[in-house]
């Protein structure tokens, strides 16, 4: 299964040069974690994530309505090709820690793959489990 079959075609992205506050409502209107940031030109330049907004913006004491997207955005960002194996592409979010991977074809975003996708595929259940437990493995318990 190649992960093309399972990702996500319409992806939400943002403009580096939208406002923080546009990207939190972005979030919460559609429910999401993450927003790929894509240049004028259609090519990934980076993610931002909730969390990204609440450390680098709000924690920070900037303004959200005047604080760029470039400013607070992860600059490298890892990413996966469509016709990579949907197991190969957990293993590589287990190995980096990230539950969410942009798909990029000749450098333009055309989609997004999570461990959800993966886990909902029978046959890469077992790909996903390993990754997350993965990404727990660093996770102190209380």
């Amino acid at each position: 299964m190649k992960v093309s079959d399972i990702m996500t075609k319409d992806v939400i992205k943002i403009s580096p040069e939208e406002s923080v506050e546009v990207a939190a409502r972005a979030l919460t209107h559609y429910n999401i974690g993450a927003l790929p940031v894509c240049g004028a030109d259609g090519k990934l330049c980076g993610m931002v994530t909730d969390r990204d907004l609440v450390i680098r913006c709000m924690a920070a004491n900037k303004p959200a309505a005047e604080t760029k997207i470039r400013q607070v955005m992860t600059n490298q960002v890892l990413s996966v090709k469509p016709d990579m194996d949907a197991g190969v592409a957990a293993h590589l979010m287990g190995r980096q820690q990230v539950r969410r991977l942009p798909v990029v074809e000749n450098g333009k975003l055309c989609g997004m793959i999570s461990l959800g996708d993966i886990a909902c595929r029978e046959e890469s259940v077992m790909d996903a489990a390993d990754a997350l437990t993965d990404i727990t493995s660093g996770i102190r318990k209380a």
